[in-house]
């Protein structure tokens, strides 16, 4: 009985100092997340700052006004002229178009290939889906320099190839292998019990794709959207070797035009660190972030109310 007795302490000392270490690595993990939390928001708050103290001293020259609004960008003439209407028209248009080609494309591609392909064409094609999102984007701009240009250009019967259109067709095709993958695994991550009960019910297998599946499956859909809208706006050698580098406001996507991206990148090597241009330059990186903070902030919005939407 004395030993059955000194076999339980035992037994409970062990256990104690097993879930003592387990606590300790819980509370290791934990203090390395939220590092990893707070170094993300200091490097963020970091890249707002240096934004600001770089770029904000040109509206102490030009009027804020003046500088959203105005359609000569002139960084060279006495005085200088700086206007980023064209840019922001040129990022607004190339971004919007891409994006209405890549969203239906993309979740297209990840309906069939999360619910109809069979395993054997599934594990060929998403590995080639996921390659393309490898090739660098200046082969992309060569592809759409050489292949995509002249096509634009005999098919709208226009003076140059080297527009808007063709940069938002390439963005495109850069966009779909994160549209495509990420929304596949979300798709595939939906409970196989969901599709059942719909098929028990007499739905299709179309039906069960687009009231089940997809809207179970919108909050990883819409990281996907929102990454591959990230990837379009942010993108610079794309654009600024197929969209055609124009100054004026564009009035059509099949204009040449330069989106804000490719005017920081084929302006920058001509800057004087300090100068006007290089605080002009620097706005801009600065508005194109914000862009970039305002399309996420949306996209959480919509997607929180979604969410409540298919919680009642």
């Amino acid at each position: 009985m004395l030993m059955r007795s000194i076999s339980a302490v035992i037994a409970a000392a062990g256990k104690a100092r097993g879930l003592r270490r387990q606590r300790s690595g819980e509370r290791f993990i934990e203090g390395w997340i939220l590092l990893a939390g707070i170094l993300a928001i200091v490097i963020l708050l970091g890249i707002v700052f240096f934004l600001i103290r770089e770029g904000a001293p040109i509206f102490l020259h030009t009027n804020p006004w003046q500088f959203f609004s105005g359609a000569k960008w002139y960084p060279v003439s006495e005085p200088p002229t700086f206007g980023i209407l064209p840019f922001l028209v040129s990022t607004m248009i190339v971004t919007i178009v891409s994006t209405a080609i890549a969203i239906p494309i993309g979740i297209a591609c990840a309906a069939y290939l999360a619910e109809v392909a069979s395993p054997r064409v599934r594990n060929m094609v998403k590995p080639l889906v996921e390659l393309l999102a490898g090739i660098p984007s200046v082969v992309m701009g060569f592809i759409g320099l050489m292949l995509l240009s002249p096509l634009v250009q005999s098919t709208f019967n226009l003076n140059t190839g080297l527009t808007g259109f063709s940069a938002a067709i390439m963005l495109s095709m850069m966009s779909l292998p994160i549209i495509i993958s990420v929304s596949e695994d979300a798709l595939r991550a939906v409970p196989d019990d969901f599709k059942q009960a719909s098929y028990a019910l007499g739905a299709t297998r179309w039906e069960t794709i687009r009231h089940v599946s997809i809207p179970a499956a919108l909050s990883g859909i819409t990281a996907a959207v929102m990454l591959g809208v990230g990837r379009a706006i942010g993108e610079t050698m794309t654009v600024l070797m197929v969209a055609g580098g124009a100054l004026a406001v564009p009035q059509s996507p099949t204009e040449p035009m330069m989106p804000m991206t490719a005017a920081i990148a084929s302006g920058i090597g001509n800057a004087v660190r300090g100068g006007l241009q290089y605080q002009a330059l620097f706005a801009i990186g600065l508005v194109l972030f914000f862009i970039t903070l305002g399309v996420n902030l949306i996209a959480s919005r919509v997607l929180e109310r979604q969410k409540r939407r298919f919680a009642r």
